[in-house]
């Protein structure tokens, strides 16, 4: 595997679980971790999509991270979170809400370093992957975000009747 560049490596990292798995996102994509909140269905949408919800008067898309990699949906917990994610996709910023079963910490990969997305062997669609690193001993899949929300989702929320297009600040 080859090793992810240096100033990668000294990134700061939100760590979140789903399943078993440590997933991590750029800590300067994330806006905010929500609690659960109800969401509103959105009708016909793909069962990745669960909805929608309202952040101080912006519509939010939210995806089931866990359907996004091919797992079955899980009732919630109390530890499941909504992460709120600055999304560069398609040529424009979008604010999307990702489900997680729970939130670790922000911290860095540093201690090991990052390594490329492996092409086989793993169980998660390799193309969503950014990079591997680890948290002490177990390791942590660094999600390529605009690449997990390059889909369908995106071309739902640019229809004016579903949700405004941001510029990319915070609602």
């Amino acid at each position: 595997m080859s090793q992810i560049a240096t100033s990668d490596r000294a990134a700061q990292y939100v760590t979140l679980g789903i399943d078993k798995e440590i997933f991590a996102v750029e800590v300067e994509r994330v806006h905010e971790i929500l609690d659960l909140c109800p969401i509103s269905r959105i009708p016909n949408a793909p069962p990745y999509l669960m909805g929608m919800i309202d952040v101080r008067r912006c519509t939010v898309p939210v995806v089931d991270l866990r359907v996004k990699l091919g797992l079955p949906a899980a009732p919630p917990t109390p530890s499941t979170r909504i992460i709120v994610l600055d999304v560069a996709t398609g040529g424009r910023n979008v604010v999307m809400g990702l489900v997680a079963d729970r939130v670790y910490e922000v911290t860095g990969l540093a201690d090991h370093p990052m390594e490329a997305a492996p092409n086989i062997g793993i169980r998660w669609n390799s193309q969503f992957i950014k990079a591997v690193g680890r948290r002490g001993d177990a390791f942590v899949i660094v999600l390529d975000i605009g690449y997990l929300f390059s889909g369908d989702e995106t071309a739902l929320i640019a229809m004016p009747d579903r949700a405004p297009q941001t510029s990319g600040e915070p609602c």
